[in-house]
């Protein structure tokens, strides 16, 4: 199961730039002006686990094959996007083909980059996206409910969902985000409904290089105003991850960013962050031929992590063979844990953790 995140913000906030770097191409042009990008830009890329890497070499795995994560670079929204403005309509309709949104934020001072407003306010900027978003989703609301409701006189089962709707309006015309119903009501039948404020958030201050690593004024009141969501924030300097993506070296790199008081590079950090968005987490399956991450939704059971490799290891699904990942780096080799009794054999009840190593064992 691959994330599909999509990267918005207003034009000329760094979008594009840090696009670029994630996928350390140049598919998506970073100009000085809006709506460089009409058509979205599509990037698939790993996600960093060091754990893979460890377990691979510890069984000699001739290949390595990490989880991925596709980003969408979605062209720049600007005010009146909900009515179309800036050929809004059009880029709203991709927002909602993606699974989460990472929300890039200006918290930069440059007199030779044009602001849409005229002036730095990373939280009015973020308000001028989520409220068009928001009108958006009142206006699909509408568009649905009066003849849902015609439908629910005669099918009770549509009741429910009429209720549902009802519940997003109102909390719409309050001024909250749909994200704030979470754990008020059925987050499936939410998802379900593809409105964008359903969407978890990602914010993504992008600063200037000499504060990548302490963020700064704008970037705190970011931070604020994601803590009173339950949101969480990133900290970049897309100019320094630019640098970073053309880097090919890994001491190379490691040595930049021990120049800028940096611990990871902060696409790492992007990456992360949407990849456990979700609550999505990894197990691995590792052997001679290759080491491979697996991505499954917290709270998977055995059988349904089993079918995520193929539908018939679901079908046939007998018993799984497991070890933490700690545990097998300190034992060295499966031959090994499986001599001292360290793999254990779990059935169909049992709930898959974050780095488990597994041996689905099925019979069709």
């Amino acid at each position: 199961m691959r994330l599909k995140c999509g990267i918005v913000g207003l034009p000329n906030v760094g979008k594009s730039t840090l696009f670029n770097a994630l996928t350390a191409s140049s598919n998506a042009e970073a100009a000085n002006y809006p709506f460089c990008t009409i058509e979205p830009n599509t990037g698939v890329v790993p996600v960093p686990d060091s754990r893979l890497n460890k377990l691979a070499q510890n069984a000699g795995s001739a290949k390595i094959i990490p989880e991925f994560i596709e980003f969408v670079d979605i062209a720049g929204l600007v005010q009146g996007a909900s009515k179309g403005e800036g050929l809004g309509n059009k880029f709203l309709s991709h927002i909602r083909e993606v699974d989460a949104i990472i929300h890039v934020l200006r918290c930069f001072e440059d007199p030779d980059i044009t602001h849409v407003h005229g002036k730095v306010d990373p939280v009015k900027d973020a308000e001028v996206i989520e409220t068009e978003l928001m009108i958006a989703d009142l206006d699909s609301i509408d568009k649905r409910l009066p003849n849902l409701i015609k439908k629910a006189k005669t099918d009770k089962a549509l009741q429910l969902q009429v209720e549902l709707l009802e519940i997003c309006r109102k909390a719409l015309e309050e001024g909250r985000p749909l994200r704030s119903l979470i754990g008020k009501v059925d987050e499936k039948e939410l998802s379900s409904l593809q409105l964008l404020t359903s969407k978890p958030i990602l914010y993504v201050c992008n600063v200037l290089e000499s504060e990548a690593a302490t963020g700064n004024s704008h970037s705190q009141r970011v931070e604020q105003k994601a803590a009173a969501e339950g949101a969480n924030i990133v900290i970049i300097s897309s100019k320094i991850e630019a640098e970073i993506s053309l880097l090919e070296d890994q001491v190379e790199k490691e040595e930049f960013l021990e120049s800028l008081s940096l611990s990871e590079p902060g696409l790492s950090k992007i990456i992360k962050s949407a990849h456990s968005l979700l609550g999505l987490k990894s197990f691995f399956t590792i052997g001679p031929k290759e080491a491979h991450a697996w991505t499954f939704a917290s709270g998977s059971l055995a059988p349904a992590a089993a079918g995520i490799i193929h539908t018939d290891f679901e079908k046939g699904f007998i018993r799984a063979e497991v070890i933490s990942c700690e545990e097998y780096l300190a034992i060295g080799s499966e031959a090994r844990a499986k001599e001292l009794g360290k793999m254990r054999v779990e059935g169909k009840d049992y709930v898959m953790q974050d780095g488990d190593v597994v041996h689905f064992r099925f019979n069709v």
